[in-house]
């Protein structure tokens, strides 16, 4: 049976979909946003996340590394050129201030853990959601999970940003998905690509191919990034784009800074210029208003 690569499980959700949801974080990405709201779910790895002001400096997990990654002064220091993310440090440790991202699972184990709350999803409409990184990264799994989840009755949701090749995600997951939450971010290609890693040419052509199979299924949403995607030559590039796509709903994220602590977590960095408050509800009414045809905006 196939294993996926799981970096959370996240209960009682809201704002993933319709009703109360469960939202599945596969871990592994594609791209590289500078903004990366869920940066500890890039890479295709199990990672540990480090949080220093947890630390007590017991000593425990320097004992148990198998790869003498860690050292003990005050606090732990985590050598990451050393550390494989087995894990045995965050088990060990009796504050959490270790904690593995990242677990494999089954696909019958992780399908008994989302039915946990089907009751949740029926009195709500709610249901499931697949989210990331990105899921489409593990199409076969993913495939046989959506798979389960629709012989079981439960409404599924996919949060993707696109990159995923068409044919294979029409086998695997398009005819077990209720919703498609479709992230589009740049829509200059040469911009794209300079600064996600990637062209956009894949993602817009898939775009346009979800539109036109199922179009009351698929939700466009653009992030509003500072210095990045909230300028006004590429809003007004996606709105045209949307109103020649004939998009019958869309959305526009407001930029909130989350990613940002999560980063320094896993040993990482995002872009040292991004914003460390969210964006401002009237920041983003703006964009709205500016946003052509405000009637095909969900606020």
């Amino acid at each position: 049976m196939k294993e996926g690569l799981i970096g959370d499980i996240g209960r009682y959700s809201l704002h993933d979909g319709p009703g109360i949801r469960t939202t599945v974080f596969f871990k592994g990405c594609p791209l590289r946003c500078p903004w990366c709201h869920n940066p500890e779910f890039i890479a295709a790895r199990p990672e540990i996340a480090f949080s220093p002001a947890r630390c007590i400096g017991c000593g425990d997990c320097r004992d148990i590394c198998p790869e003498a990654a860690l050292t003990v002064a005050d606090i732990a220091r985590l050598d990451r050129s050393r550390c494989t993310g087995c894990g045995l440090c965050a088990g060990c440790c009796p504050t959490k201030a270790l904690e593995q991202v990242g677990r494999r699972y089954e696909v019958n184990e992780l399908t008994d853990i989302l039915l946990r709350d089907r009751l949740f999803y029926a009195a709500s409409g709610g249901g499931v959601t697949l989210s990331g990184g990105e899921p489409t990264a593990q199409l076969a799994f993913c495939g046989e999970l959506l798979a389960r989840l629709h012989r079981e009755g439960i409404h599924t949701v996919m949060e993707t940003n696109g990159f995923f090749a068409w044919d294979e995600f029409c086998a695997a997951c398009l005819p077990f998905l209720d919703l498609i939450l479709f992230d589009v971010k740049i829509a200059d290609p040469s911009r794209h690509r300079s600064i996600i890693g990637v062209d956009n040419g894949v993602i817009l052509a898939n775009l346009q191919r979800l539109l036109a199979a199922r179009p009351d299924d698929v939700i466009p949403r653009v992030p509003l990034i500072p210095g990045y995607t909230a300028d006004t030559e590429n809003i007004s590039r996606l709105a045209a784009l949307f109103k020649k796509l004939k998009v019958r709903r869309c959305s526009l994220l407001a930029y909130h800074p989350f990613g940002l602590a999560k980063a320094e977590k896993i040993g990482g960095t995002l872009d040292s210029a991004l914003p460390q408050q969210p964006m401002e509800r009237q920041t983003l009414l703006a964009w709205q208003r500016f946003f052509h045809g405000i009637d095909l905006v969900e606020p």
